[in-house]
């Protein structure tokens, strides 16, 4: 009985760690961009992750059936293009401008789930577009008002994230999601290997630095963080749940102002603002605040 209440208890800093967690790695994968090519670095942090959840999910591998293979490969590969994208992005930007591009997602979710299951967006998921592309505009054109490839790589990496997250809401109804998430990461794991092997060179320079990226990137950002996240919006309401995770695009500013010396300007700060409550907006519709107004 008593449980319940402590997991309740426990699900809003279990998604605020997570976001936290995210949030950082976006420029401990620019540090280890300088030592490792993309494949193999997504290659090596998945492959940790596999054999993390394999062994977190022991007793769940009785649950499998051979449907999760196909259902694994197609979640994989939305979330390998993502990554993908979203690392190419990085290595052409700065992870403050990566990590808030890539939350451009949120507000994508709506759209491609109407074209999906033909659910309409509604004014909240519009008016979140609107705030959203004057955000992206602020952050991303330069003085030329041009955008930058690191900006439309970080982009499209965005719209594969959505994609990731309404694929996940297809092929997951009755499946065990942690079980998913496994054969998900097996497979990202092997189209990376495959990627690194046709395009890249095998990395031999691995000094402590890279090693402990690593280590961080597969153990933290990609294992615990995301069972942080599963089990917190389980224990949680959606709104806040999805809320307290946008804030992992915030962080992201935060860790790579602080530890990597991005420049902050007024307009780069602004345009950070749009992003963010074009995410509550769509997120959330501003439920809170209707809430104030109807205890006023």
């Amino acid at each position: 009985m008593n449980k319940k209440p402590i997991m309740q208890r426990l699900a809003k800093p279990m998604l605020f760690s997570a976001a936290l967690i995210w949030g950082s790695s976006f420029f401990m994968m620019k540090d280890s961009l300088d030592s490792l090519p993309v494949q193999y670095l997504l290659a090596f942090r998945f492959t940790i992750g596999t054999v993390l959840m394999s062994v977190i999910c022991w007793s769940r591998w009785k649950k499998m059936t051979w449907d999760y293979l196909w259902r694994g490969a197609v979640v994989g590969a939305c979330l390998y293009m993502a990554y993908n994208l979203q690392t190419y992005g990085l290595n052409l930007t700065t992870p403050s401008k990566n990590a808030f591009l890539t939350a451009v997602y949120c507000v994508m979710v709506p759209f491609l789930y109407w074209l999906v299951v033909r659910v309409r967006p509604d004014r909240y998921n519009i008016l979140a577009a609107v705030l959203c592309v004057a955000g992206i505009g602020l952050v991303s054109l330069e003085g030329d008002l041009t955008v930058n490839a690191g900006d439309a790589l970080t982009l499209c990496g965005a719209v594969f994230f959505a994609a990731h997250i309404v694929a996940v809401a297809k092929v997951s109804p009755g499946k065990d999601i942690y079980l998913l998430t496994t054969f998900q990461f097996a497979f990202f794991a092997l189209y990376a290997w495959i990627g690194g092997a046709l395009t890249e060179t095998f990395p031999t320079d691995f000094n402590g630095d890279v090693l402990f990226s690593l280590a961080y990137l597969g153990i933290m950002a990609t294992t615990v963080a995301l069972l942080f996240q599963n089990v917190g919006q389980v224990n949680s309401d959606p709104a806040s749940a999805a809320v307290i995770l946008s804030l992992e695009s915030v962080f992201g500013v935060l860790f790579s102002v602080i530890f990597y010396g991005d420049p902050v300007s007024p307009k780069l700060l602004l345009g950070f603002a749009l992003i963010f409550v074009a995410v509550l907006c769509s997120e959330t519709k501003f439920s809170f605040l209707r809430k104030k107004e109807i205890k006023n």
